[in-house]
C-alpha cells in the first residue's frame, strides 16, 4: 500500500462516516444537546450531589446526569472538581465523575446508530449501574471522610432561573426533538425516505410553534449558540479523529499486506478482542483506560479500527471499552489524582477497569 493509498483510506472513512451518520444522525443530536445545555439548568442537579441529601435521590440524579448536561470527559473534571470541592460527598461525585461522559447523550445516539440498538442500550444500562456500584463503594471505602461531611453542607442551591413556560411544554418540546432524532436516524428498511421527510417536517413545524408561543427570542437566541458552540468543539475534532482512523487502518494495512485498511488493525489484535472471554474484556478496559478518546470518537475506534462493525472484536470487549474508554484517560487520572488525592484516584481507576471487565464479560456471555 502506497503512501497515497494510506491517505485514500482515511479518506474513504470519513466520507462513508459522513453520508452515514451527519445529516440523520449528528445534526439532530446537537441540536437536542444544545437544547438541554440552555433549557436544563446544570445547578438544579448539581445541588442534589451533597452527602445531605438521600441516597436514592443523589446517585439516582448524579447516574443520568450524563445526558442531561451533556459533557465530554474534558468539561466533566472542571464541573466534577467543583462539585466536589464545594461539598459533594465523594459517592455522588464519582457516580457523576463516570456517568458524565459515559453516557453522554450524543455519544448514546451514535453508538446506537452506528454499532447497533442492543449494544447502545448496553451501553445505556451498563453505565448507569457502573457508575452508582463504583460511587457506593467509593463512598463505602472513605466512609469517614463521608461521616463528616454530613454534617456541613456546603452545597449552596445558586439557581435562580425561573420561567412561567408549563413544564408540559417543556417536555413535550424535548419529546418533539427527540422524535425528530429517531425518524431522521431509522433505518429505511423501517421507513422510506419520502414519508420520513414528511413526518420530519411535520414535527419541525410543531417545534416552531412552540418556539414561537412559548420562548423568547433570547431563549431560541442562546439555543442557536450553545448548538453552534458544540459544535465547532465536538464536530472537527470528530472528523479529524475519523480520518485518522482511517489512516491507521491504512499504515496497517500497509505492514500486513493483503488486509483490508478499515479491519487491518483488528485483524492485527484480533487474538486478544476477538473472543468474548475475561481476559479479552480486561485487555479492552485497560486500552480504554489509557487511550485518549474525544468524544464521539470511541465509537469509530470501537466500530471502525477494533473491527466491531466488521465483526473481528468481540462484543464483550467492545461495551468494555466504550464503558472505561469516555471516562478514564492518562490525562484524565492526573487531574483527578489532583482532585481527590493519589488514594482515592487509584482505588477509582481500579474500580472503572475492573467493573468494566466484568459488565463487558457478561453482556458478552448474553449476546453470544
Amino acid at each position: 500500500m502506497t503512501p497515497i493509498e494510506i491517505l485514500l483510506s482515511g479518506i474513504n472513512t470519513l466520507e462513508e462516516y459522513l453520508s452515514a451518520h451527519v445529516l440523520t444522525c449528528l445534526v439532530p443530536a446537537f441540536f437536542i444537546a444544545g437544547a438541554i445545555a440552555v433549557f436544563v439548568s446544570k445547578t438544579t442537579i448539581l445541588n442534589y450531589f451533597g452527602v445531605q441529601a438521600k441516597k436514592y435521590i443523589s446517585y439516582s440524579i448524579a447516574s443520568v446526569s450524563g445526558a442531561i448536561l451533556a459533557v465530554c470527559s474534558c468539561t466533566v473534571l472542571p464541573l466534577f472538581a467543583g462539585i466536589y470541592k464545594r461539598g459533594a460527598g465523594i459517592g455522588p461525585a464519582t457516580t457523576f465523575l463516570f456517568s458524565g461522559p459515559a453516557i453522554n447523550i450524543l455519544a448514546i445516539i451514535l453508538t446506537a446508530r452506528v454499532l447497533g440498538f442492543e449494544i447502545g442500550l448496553a451501553r445505556v444500562i451498563g453505565a448507569i449501574f457502573m457508575s452508582i456500584f463504583i460511587g457506593l463503594i467509593m463512598a463505602f471505602v472513605f466512609r469517614k471522610e463521608e461521616q463528616e461531611k454530613k454534617n456541613n453542607n456546603l452545597l449552596i442551591n445558586q439557581d435562580s432561573e425561573q420561567t412561567n413556560r408549563p413544564l408540559k411544554i417543556s417536555l413535550l418540546f424535548f419529546i418533539l426533538l427527540v422524535l425528530i432524532l429517531v425518524i431522521g436516524a431509522a433505518s429505511s428498511e423501517y421507513i422510506t425516505w419520502v414519508p420520513k421527510l414528511a413526518i420530519v417536517y411535520f414535527l419541525t413545524i410543531i417545534v416552531s410553534i412552540i418556539l414561537i408561543f412559548y420562548y423568547t427570542r433570547d431563549e431560541v437566541k442562546n439555543w442557536g449558540i450553545e448548538t453552534w458552540n458544540l459544535t465547532k468543539k465536538i464536530f472537527p475534532i470528530l472528523l479529524i479523529g475519523v480520518f485518522i482512523v482511517g489512516i491507521i487502518g491504512g499504515v496497517a494495512a500497509y505492514f500486513n499486506p493483503g488486509a483490508d485498511p478499515a479491519t487491518a488493525v483488528g485483524e492485527a489484535i484480533a487474538p486478544y478482542i476477538g473472543g468474548n472471554n475475561i481476559f479479552s474484556c480486561f485487555f479492552a478496559s485497560i486500552i480504554g483506560a489509557i487511550l485518549y478518546m474525544p468524544t464521539l470518537l470511541e465509537v469509530a475506534i470501537v466500530g471502525d479500527l477494533f473491527g466491531y462493525s466488521s465483526g473481528i472484536m468481540g462484543g464483550g470487549p467492545a461495551l468494555a471499552l466504550l464503558l472505561a474508554g469516555p471516562s478514564l484517560s492518562l490525562p484524565n487520572m492526573i487531574v483527578i489524582t489532583r482532585v481527590i488525592g493519589v488514594k482515592k484516584a487509584l482505588v477509582y481507576i481500579f474500580l472503572v477497569v475492573v467493573v468494566a471487565t466484568f459488565i463487558g464479560f457478561t453482556y458478552g456471555i448474553i449476546a453470544s
